[in-house]
């Protein structure tokens, strides 16, 4: 096992976020993790919750 890092990580997986590991953030509906890293500011849903709001938000006319 290597030192540090997640157990979960593969090198491929490593590769492909570069150099830092890239934290998503959480829906504010569901907790269900988003596309969204951390670092964006504002409201964050996740795929469905995003989906859901646009119906909602949609015109009704």
């Amino acid at each position: 096992m290597s030192e540090g890092g997640m157990s979960g990580k593969t090198d491929v997986d490593a590769d492909r976020s570069g150099a830092q590991e890239t934290v998503y953030a959480d829906c504010v509906h569901c907790a269900e993790p988003t596309e969204y890293p951390e670092s964006v500011k504002g409201v964050t849903l996740c795929p469905v919750c995003e989906w859901q709001e646009a119906q909602r938000t949609a015109c009704s006319g």
